[in-house]
């Protein structure tokens, strides 16, 4: 039987669904106190956080950014999460830096994408003798 097809147009849900498949392998080792509490917690932030990327993916430009706030929200708690797994010595330092390397390249990639959604903040035109006079003025009574 032949794999799925791998067509993921956009890199960034590639890219975070690679980072879970290691996830998911990790937590399948996780003691078992961690693995049904910050484990399944874990688990399911990844998968909302998938959820939320493809959501964006697929919803007019217009309406993307909530769905990308919400994603970048979820990225930053499974970050801490997994900080904690880390700390209480559930997971392994080579297993904790890995994941924290490609989550936090997710996470560029996640502002990045919001950034370039974000509407600019449109500035007055800042031309003409009267804005002059008046930066002048300001400039001299600092």
């Amino acid at each position: 039987m032949s794999p799925p097809p791998r067509n993921f147009t956009l890199p960034l849900l590639h890219k975070f669904k690679e980072t879970y498949l290691i996830w998911f392998n990790y937590y399948t080792e996780l003691p078992k106190p961690h693995r049904y509490t910050l484990g399944l917690r874990l688990d399911n932030l990844f998968v909302e956080t998938i959820e939320n990327i493809a959501i964006a993916k697929f919803t007019p430009t217009t309406a993307k950014l909530p769905f990308i706030i919400t994603a970048i929200s979820k990225l930053d708690l499974v970050n801490l999460l997994l900080t904690i797994l880390w700390e209480t010595k559930s997971l392994e330092p080579q297993h904790y830096l890995e994941l924290a390397k490609k989550l936090d390249d997710i996470g560029k990639m996640l502002t990045s994408w919001k950034n370039s959604l974000a509407t600019p903040m449109t500035l007055p035109a800042l031309t003409g003798r009267g804005f002059e006079r008046k930066l002048k003025t300001s400039l001299s009574s600092t």
